[in-house]
């Protein structure tokens, strides 16, 4: 049976910083959409992503301004995915003062460095890259609630996928650190222990990488001797019990600690196949 997400609010107040507007995008992807967050108690706010440019994500946003009695001066990309930031130029038809932070910006965007700090009435944050889910990826502490906004890295439900696992798993590692509350993730619900959620993801791919290499080390069944095997027949056996639609994109996830394995002398690749 296919998952289905719990469902969310489009607007919600989380706490008395912080309210989420949900894109208007759900997905099997994108879960109950991707979650923008509108952080501070003054006129001027703070705004974390900007959904994929759907017109009801903007109508919303405009809504919670107009109830807020707030502007958005200052807003932040945690990565350059498109259902994270197509909705910047709603941002700005909505509040054309607002400067626009990404690491490895685009035009008219300013850069975040790592350990930079953002402020406005009741929301201090400090943004900390952490690549993995893709190279750019930043998170965000939220000091007042010794929260993190954790972007992709770390999702409200199921695990995330990654450009690269040595980067993804050395960022999990200090993201594990720099909080002891929520975790707000770029999809799903909040995370009420994000730390706890964040030693899950490192046990899951520690697990993930075991079942590889213990499948490396067995017997094919039709040979009864160790041989090699190709990332679907991988995938195949790894998430029997995943439907077969969600296969390529942990198929994506395989070739990554394969590729780590590889880097650690402990597999070789011959052309499509793998092998001890």
């Amino acid at each position: 049976m296919a998952f289905q997400p719990t469902p969310l609010r489009e607007v919600e107040r989380l706490s008395s910083a912080c309210i989420r507007i949900l894109g208007g995008n759900p997905g099997k992807f994108t879960l109950q959409g991707t979650n923008t967050y509108l952080l501070g108690t003054g006129r001027q706010r703070m705004l974390i992503d900007t959904g994929e440019g759907r017109n009801s994500w903007k109508e919303a946003l405009q809504q919670t301004l107009t109830k807020e009695n707030a502007s958005v001066g200052t807003v932040l990309i945690t990565h350059w995915h498109h259902d994270h930031t197509k909705g910047i130029p709603h941002v700005l038809e909505l509040c054309p003062g607002a400067k626009i932070y990404k690491n490895d910006p685009e035009a008219d965007q300013i850069a975040i460095t790592d350990g930079q700090r953002f402020a406005v009435e009741g929301a201090n944050l400090v943004a900390y890259h952490t690549p993995g889910h893709t190279r750019d990826h930043m998170t965000f502490v939220f000091e007042e609630e010794d929260a993190l906004f954790t972007g992709d890295n770390v999702l409200g439900h199921g695990t995330a996928v990654f450009e690269d696992l040595s980067s993804y798993l050395a960022s999990l590692e200090r993201m594990k650190g720099l909080f002891k509350g929520r975790a707000y993730p770029g999809h799903g619900p909040v995370l009420d222990n994000g730390p706890a959620k964040i030693v899950e993801y490192l046990q899951h791919r520690k697990d993930r990488e075991a079942q590889v290499v213990g499948l490396l080390t067995s017997p094919r069944a039709e040979t009864g001797k160790l041989g090699t095997w190709t990332v679907k027949e991988l995938v195949q056996v790894i998430y029997s019990d995943v439907p077969a639609e969600l296969h390529l994109p942990a198929s994506h996830g395989v070739l990554q600690i394969l590729a780590k394995l590889e880097q650690e002398s402990r597999v070789f690749r011959d052309q499509n196949k793998w092998r001890l």
